[in-house]
């Protein structure tokens, strides 16, 4: 029986080209071939950017394509379908790196690839290794405590607004990625957890376009920005 391929699953950090770990650059030199998400409407890949120091001239990068859509058939129908590729390539006994943006697990496209390649390929090698996620990297670089002590720390996404930060009163620290086209909601919602006057937002932590902004009420009045995160406390 020929032997079957490993798909690793690399996080490549939060944007800086520094704040990517050995492991993963060791993984992704030894690829054969890298895979990355992207929209049906976009073909660039900020994963494969970062990584390209990295990857070998002789690896094949193959963009794997989403729809931006919420009808769940064709969502599902896509998921399968990239799966699958994947899946072939392991058959073929292939090194296989899926890239993916700060860490695999969090908020990430990896994580519905894991989940259907073990529908498709249930006995498939995998391996994850992780990476420095958005609002770690944006933490450090305001010189701000995450979290410390017996606080708690709530991670969520501001992409539908704030529903999320009114079930949690108790918590003494938000992170919320995702912080753009719902901002207004999300402000509301801080404001009555009172954690909007200590709040913080960064976009493109670590990269050319980088902003901070310490009044988030700044947030409302520019064009929504996918690349953006919120840290604020009590």
């Amino acid at each position: 029986m020929e032997k079957t391929g490993k798909l690793y699953g690399v996080g490549v950090g939060p944007g800086d080209p520094e704040l990517i770990t050995v492991k993963a650059v060791r993984v992704i030199k030894s690829a054969d071939v890298v895979f990355t998400a992207a929209s049906t409407k976009n073909d660039y890949s900020l994963a494969v950017d970062i990584a390209s120091p990295y990857i070998s001239g002789s690896a094949r990068i193959k963009t794997l394509r989403f729809p931006m859509t919420k009808e769940e058939s064709q969502v599902a129908a896509a998921w399968t379908a990239n799966a699958q590729e994947i899946a072939r390539a392991l058959t073929q006994g292939l090194t296989v790196v899926f890239l993916t943006l700060g860490d695999p697990v969090t908020y990430s496209t990896f994580g519905y690839i894991l989940k259907t390649i073990k529908q498709v390929m249930p006995d498939a090698d995998i391996e994850t290794i992780p990476g420095i996620t958005s609002f770690h990297a944006a933490s450090a670089r305001l010189n701000r405590i995450l979290v410390e002590g017996e606080e708690s720390l709530l991670i969520t996404s501001g992409a539908f607004g704030g529903s999320r930060i009114r079930e949690f009163h108790q918590v003494e620290n938000i992170a919320i990625v995702k912080a753009y086209k719902n901002i207004k909601d999300v402000n509301a919602a801080l404001k009555e957890a009172g954690m909007h006057k200590k709040g913080v937002a960064v976009s493109h932590c670590g990269r050319e376009k980088e902003k901070i902004f310490d009044n988030l009420d700044d947030l409302e009045n520019r064009t929504p920005d996918y690349w953006t995160l919120i840290l604020a406390s009590k």
